[in-house]
């Protein structure tokens, strides 16, 4: 009985957050992106995704407590940025407390596991390499699950999934609705060169909230980079 609310609760959740993003409007204007970098990483994820006509607007997140989480980092600047959820609430020109899942130290085909809590609330994240190993875990007290968003910090900067927390207002993370064997999953495109603009292909983030399951991820970057010689 227990596992079965626990299997209505879960499949409650994912519907849920499927049904919010479905409801993302698409960005107005979209943003110009260079080159085909980005979009030459969607198709070696087998994702139908058009980087010029299907950036989401969406700039903040909501969940219930209890949701669940799983993320992937790929991209060139990958393994040398931060990439993690901040409390979206607040001065938009005040810069927030940073909860990193990714430590910039991490390697591909590491990912992240947790979930939102309460009482505290709070957010814990599980930290895995390459083998599935936990490589540790992470709380982080005063995580807000009704109104977050993400971020990624490395070398040439921190830029935020909310436009107006970046210099100049400029679009620094694009989202984008998962397809395919991603349905109901989140793209995260980054772009960490300064001002606006670039390829957003920099750090790409995979969110799936209300996940239980860690998919296969079979493209390396090798395979990827010999796409463009």
């Amino acid at each position: 009985m227990r596992a079965r609310r626990l299997l209505v609760l879960s499949s409650v959740l994912v519907i849920s957050l499927i049904a919010s993003l479905a409801l993302a409007a698409p960005r107005s204007p979209q943003i110009s992106v260079s080159g085909t970098a980005l979009a030459a990483f969607f198709a070696s994820q087998g994702q139908a995704i058009n980087v010029s006509t299907d950036q989401l607007d969406l700039q903040t997140l909501s969940v219930a407590v209890g949701t669940a989480f799983e993320v992937h980092r790929f991209g060139s600047e990958a393994s040398g940025t931060d990439v993690g959820a901040y409390n979206a609430n607040g001065n938009k020109k005040t810069a927030p407390a940073r909860y990193t899942m990714f430590p910039a130290a991490t390697t591909p085909g590491w990912y992240v596991t947790g979930a939102y809590r309460s009482g505290p609330n709070r957010l814990v994240v599980n930290l895995f390499d390459a083998n599935k190993a936990l490589q540790g875990t992470t709380t982080y007290n005063g995580a807000n699950a009704s109104n977050f968003s993400l971020f990624d910090s490395g070398p040439r900067g921190t830029y935020y999934l909310e436009d107006a927390r970046n210099a100049g207002g400029a679009a620094k993370i694009l989202a984008f609705a998962g397809t395919g064997t991603y349905s109901g999953w989140t793209w995260f495109a980054g772009e960490t060169s300064p001002g606006s603009g670039g390829d957003f292909a920099d750090v790409i983030t995979l969110v799936n909230l209300g996940s239980s399951t860690t998919p296969v991820v079979s493209t390396t970057w090798g395979r990827l980079k010999a796409q463009y010689r």
